[in-house]
């Protein structure tokens, strides 16, 4: 009962498995695996055996087959050297037999039969000589039938000078199968020269025949054709692999262009010596045309700067290889230049549209440019008076010309140098036009805007307007220059030398350009930009003032009363006071904006000074027709206001330290002809005009009151609403100091009592006016 309690506790005792057994079951599978494995090994083993005995014994039978080809090909000398031997032996029979014969004949003298002698054969061997002749065709027809063309020459050779006759005009039949052999001779040694896996050494061995068989010309076409061809396997072996490097390929291009015409030209050298004859030069030029054109073909894009880099690399390597040939007596620098000119112009070309299109497209473009900071920190400085869009254009501007002049090489530059600087030139003009753009137009009316092309960034206010100007006079004056100077450097090291051009040469498109003039053409695209700004504020300044400050011929003749010189405090006209007061406020901002270049804001402002006058003197209709009317006259009070305005407009100009010449020849120019205009009417000018000094001291005595704001000035009169260049809401927080000419107010950060004479247009200084020549109009 317990035994059954127990199992009725341990219900599954029943289904273990006891070890005894299962080592039995488990060592039982293991030794069959192992037993199976060491069958299946032993199989191997005997495959292996039988492989290896497989191997031996086709090794053994293949060492014999060797040792059998040997024997075989000893027994076929043999052979050859006994059939030599055996044609010999029946040469000396022959040669004995018919001597024998002759001999015969000679004792017995039995007539032939001619036409079996004729049978026979068609030469008469009646002499030994004649017999001569056989054998040595004969020898002649073996060494052509076993293509051994040097002892088939030099047999021909032997033939000719023991026989001079073979090369006369004369004719027999030995000649004529002389003549025959000698042909089937030169078959072979074209035939030879024609073959795809010709040697060096063959093909120059058929040339030497050539020459010896005296066929020197049809040598020399051969020897080109063949170095022709093997110079083609060669280019296009190499073509496949020049996706590999696009930029550099041209240069190994033209290496294995060039060494194939200097080998060659070495070849004809020593083979045909220095006969005029055999010149290879025309075949050269050929090879260079296709060295061009596959250049075209195999180049990059014209439009990118890889194929203007390519172009270079080009032009360098093979001018080089050209010069290199020289030595050799082939000049063709200047065929290579007539061919590679069409290619150079296009990529320039499209390299300077592209240029144009990055400069002026600004419509999702915001890539990032890797200027240096010596480079690109000059035009920073100007982001904060302008919009951005206006310092990116200067940037990708200078970014674009010093990538393009980076990819020149020193013979491109000497060769092409003139048509880059061209094209450079050009940019900047379409530049400065784009610039042009962004100024306000005088007195825009909304029509006039709407008409008006479409720009990315405007100038309206003066900060805008001067950092404008200070972006075109950085890019011209300091950073275009310190782009150039790479291809100045080449020029003028060139002109120093005299070897930057061979002497064979003529440029197509040289640098004959000079510095002086290509910067005087740069120096006026920028003074296009600066006299548009000039005349754009100088008008927006004159029309959009009325009554007492508007500068017209009005305020001259409606002057009565004293004379000026009885005033105790004379001044000149409102008008010419606002444009004191207007050039004082343009001096502050210009100080600002364009702080660190007096050299722009005194040319600046001596040229809106100019702009002034000129439009007194050339105002035909408005100014002079009113004032030289026969309606209205003019009294000495309006002659005496008009003469101390002009000398207050020069002494303006003498006093800011900027230059005064061309503003005192146009000033002079107006005194005279209101002086003219006032004699003409029967008025007496001596007692009507003081002395010039009084006008001088007096101009100069406003000067200073204007600047110290003193009392009694009639300053006050200027209304602040006839000084504003713009609308109120087209004003902008930075540009509060050009509200108002002139104010009493002390606080007032436009007011000319706060501006000294010492500070006065950016504290302008005399010294600084011999730096300006390069700079302002060649009349000046």
């Amino acid at each position: 009962m317990e035994s059954s309690e127990e199992e009725d506790d341990f219900p599954s005792i029943e289904s273990v498995t006891p070890q005894s057994k299962i080592d039995t079951i488990y060592q039982s599978k293991t030794e069959k695996g192992i037993r199976k494995l060491c069958f299946e090994l032993l199989d191997l083993k005997d495959a292996v055996e039988n492989l290896c005995g497989n191997t031996q014994s086709k090794y053994l039978a293949f060492l014999r087959l060797s040792e059998e080809v040997s024997e075989m090909e000893h027994e076929l000398n043999e052979l050859q050297k006994n059939i030599s031997a055996q044609g010999i032996l029946v040469q000396d029979l022959l040669s004995g037999v018919y001597h024998e014969l002759g001999e015969w004949s000679r004792a017995n003298p039995v007539p032939p039969n001619p036409e079996e002698l004729q049978k026979d054969n068609e030469i008469d061997f009646s002499n030994e000589a004649e017999v001569e002749k056989k054998l040595c065709l004969e020898n002649i027809d073996i060494l052509l039938a076993e293509h051994k063309v040097e002892e088939a020459i030099e047999a021909i050779d032997t033939e000719e000078r023991r026989h001079p006759e073979l090369k006369s005009s004369g004719d027999s039949s030995y000649k004529s199968a002389f003549m025959k052999r000698k042909s089937i001779l030169e078959d072979q040694l074209i035939q030879m020269t024609d073959q795809t896996l010709v040697s060096v050494a063959d093909l120059k061995t058929a040339i030497s025949g050539l020459l010896k068989l005296g066929k020197g010309l049809l040598a020399h076409q051969l020897l080109l054709k063949a170095n022709g061809v093997r110079l083609q396997k060669r280019i296009e072996v190499f073509l496949p692999s020049c996706a590999c490097y696009p930029e550099t390929f041209s240069a190994a291009l033209s290496n294995l262009v060039f060494s194939t015409i200097s080998s060659t030209t070495k070849e004809m050298s020593l083979m045909f010596g220095d006969d005029l004859v055999y010149n290879n030069r025309e075949w050269a030029e050929r090879q260079i045309e296709l060295f061009v054109r596959l250049v075209k073909e195999n180049a990059p894009s014209s439009e990118t700067v890889s194929a203007l880099h390519a172009a270079s690399v080009c032009v360098q390597a093979s001018l080089n290889h050209c010069s290199a040939l020289e030595s050799q007596g082939l000049k063709l620098s200047k065929v290579l230049l007539v061919l590679l000119e069409p290619y150079v112009e296009e990529v320039l070309e499209l390299n300077f549209r592209r240029a144009r299109k990055l400069v002026f497209d600004f419509s999702g473009n915001d890539e990032i440019l890797p200027l240096s900071p010596r480079l690109a920190s000059p035009l920073s400085t100007f982001a904060i008076s302008s919009d951005g869009l206006l310092v990116d254009s200067g940037t990708r501007f200078i970014f674009i010309v010093k990538d393009i002049v980076e990819q020149l090489t020193r013979l491109v530059i000497l060769h092409f140098g003139g048509n880059v600087l061209t094209r450079i030139l050009k940019l900047f003009d379409q530049y400065m036009d784009e610039l042009i753009k962004a100024l306000p137009e005088p007195s825009e009316d909304d029509s006039l805007v709407e008409l008006k092309e479409a720009i990315p960034f405007s100038a309206e206010t003066d900060s805008q307007q001067l950092a404008l100007l200070g972006t075109a006079f950085t890019i011209a004056e300091e950073l275009l220059p310190m782009v150039m100077s790479e291809i100045w450097s080449v020029v003028n090291e060139s002109k120093e030398s005299g070897s930057g051009v061979t002497d064979n040469v003529a440029p197509l498109m040289n640098s004959t350009i000079d510095y002086k003039d290509w910067r005087r053409q740069l120096q006026h695209s920028l003074d296009k930009l600066r006299d548009h700004f000039c005349r754009q504020y100088v008008l927006n300044f004159i029309y959009s003032r009325d009554g007492k400050t508007r500068p017209d011929a009005h305020i001259y003749l409606s002057g009565e009363g004293d004379d000026l010189s009885w005033n105790s405090d004379p001044l000149p006209s409102l008008p010419f006071q606002a444009l004191f007061g207007k050039l004082q406020q343009l001096a502050t901002v210009a100080g600002d904006v364009l702080l660190g270049k007096e050299k722009i804001q005194k040319v600046l402002l001596a040229r809106l000074t100019e702009t002034v006058v000129m439009w007194l003197m050339s105002n035909e209709e408005d100014f002079w027709g009113v004032l030289e009317s026969e309606v209205a006259k003019l009294q000495p009070r309006g002659l005496q206001q008009l003469i101390l305005d002009m000398h207050f407009t020069v002494e303006i100009a003498r006093f800011a330290g900027y230059p005064s010449r061309n503003v005192h020849q146009m000033a002079s120019s107006i005194i005279a002809r209101a002086i003219r205009t006032f004699s003409g009417r029967g008025a007496n000018k001596q007692s009507a005009l003081p002395e010039d000094e009084w006008f001088v001291e007096t101009a100069k005595a406003a000067i200073n009151k204007l600047l110290m704001g003193g009392e009694g000035s009639d300053t006050s009169e200027i209304d602040e609403d006839h000084i504003i260049l713009h609308d109120d809401d087209e004003l902008h927080d930075d540009d509060e100091l050009h509200d108002e000419v002139i104010s009493d107010s002390d606080e007032s950060p436009s007011s000319l009592s706060t501006i000294t004479t010492s500070e006065s247009f950016a504290s302008a200084e005399s010294q600084m006016l011999d730096s300006l020549s390069d700079f302002t109009d060649p009349e000046s």
